[in-house]
């Protein structure tokens, strides 16, 4: 972004990496992806600098751009001036009107990167998948956690974002793992109440589900809103980490996966559902009951998602849902 070189402090947030846009712009046709970087001189072209410079770097034959689009130093050129330098220069202009979509509250908006920003920074992260066309996605490196997931059995990937997260609270979403392997994460994002260590993480549980959630039923009980899961040698420990986990619909004794280091390798998520706000818990035994009921809620809400969804990493847009607003 244009602010992070003039103004780094007041940048907006990321929504994607450049190898994501690049991956998408390729699935959509285009045979190479080249960048324009952003640097001083460059931004501090004026409008028609600016597109001598790409006509000599690119050679285009034609230019596509949305209706509010703004070029050259302090965003002085507009849609009609390119347009009016393009048959100067001889490449032709194409401007995409503005698109509306329709939010799962009935809302009306311009599809933007500015409604886009404020929709997953309010959390609603279905209704940013709307305007996207495919589910907000965080990719990141795992880095070291405390372990503290781990010892009441909810071990957590700690993901360092490349992009802007979405604001604090526990979502479903889809992990996509090195090799291409995808599986149903609970995410949690921002600090930890119940702890209170004031630091911001993005921390995803990797559920034992299988692609299938038919499957997944049938090898674990489902787990009511109000229960309260307990076994007999009490809710901590390990055997009572097993158990909660287990009738949660997870795996019972969850394992490194195969082939993976605990740090260091690639994540992305994608988010689908919010779940839920955070909440401070009085002790760790009800903090995992909680995490327990959040492992059904998030297979629940992914059950619900189309099958091209869960199984394609860049899918088509997600169809509303009964998931509630946060406020």
């Amino acid at each position: 972004h244009p602010a992070a070189v003039l103004r780094p402090g007041r940048a907006p947030g990321r929504l994607s990496t450049f190898e994501q846009r690049a991956g998408l712009l390729c699935r959509a046709g285009a045979d190479e992806v080249r960048r324009l970087e952003p640097d001083r001189a460059l931004l501090s072209m004026s409008p028609e600098t600016f597109l001598r410079y790409v006509k000599d770097e690119f050679h285009p034959g034609w230019l596509v751009e949305g209706a509010d689009f703004h070029f050259g130093k302090g965003r002085s050129g507009h849609i009609g001036e390119m347009r009016s330098i393009g048959d100067r220069l001889g490449f032709r202009v194409e401007v995409v009107e503005p698109v509306e979509v329709v939010l799962r509250d009935h809302a009306i908006v311009t599809a933007s990167s500015t409604i886009i920003r404020w929709l997953i920074g309010c959390g609603r992260v279905a209704d940013a998948a709307i305007v996207l066309g495919r589910p907000y996605e965080l990719t990141g490196v795992v880095v070291a956690g405390d372990r503290r997931g781990r010892a009441i059995g909810f071990p957590t990937a700690n993901l360092a974002p490349e992009q802007a997260p979405p604001a604090a609270g526990v979502y479903a979403a889809m992990a996509d793992l090195p090799g291409g392997r995808s599986l149903p994460a609970a995410v949690h994002v921002g600090e930890r109440p119940s702890i209170g260590d004031g630091e911001h993480r993005v921390e995803a549980h990797i559920l034992g589900l299988p692609t299938s959630f038919a499957d997944a039923e049938q090898r674990a009980p489902g787990v009511s809103e109000g229960a309260v899961i307990h076994d007999d040698q009490g809710a901590s420990g390990a055997s009572g980490a097993s158990a909660r986990r287990s009738r949660a619909g997870c795996l019972p004794d969850w394992q490194p996966i195969d082939g993976l280091d605990e740090t260091g390798w690639r994540l992305s998520l994608r988010f689908v559902s919010w779940v839920r706000d955070p909440i401070p818990f009085s002790s760790v035994d009800r903090l995992a009951d909680q995490l327990a009921r959040d492992c059904r809620r998030v297979a629940d809400r992914l059950r619900s998602v189309d099958e091209v969804f869960i199984d394609t990493p860049v899918p088509p847009a997600i169809p509303a849902s009964s998931e509630e607003t946060p406020a």
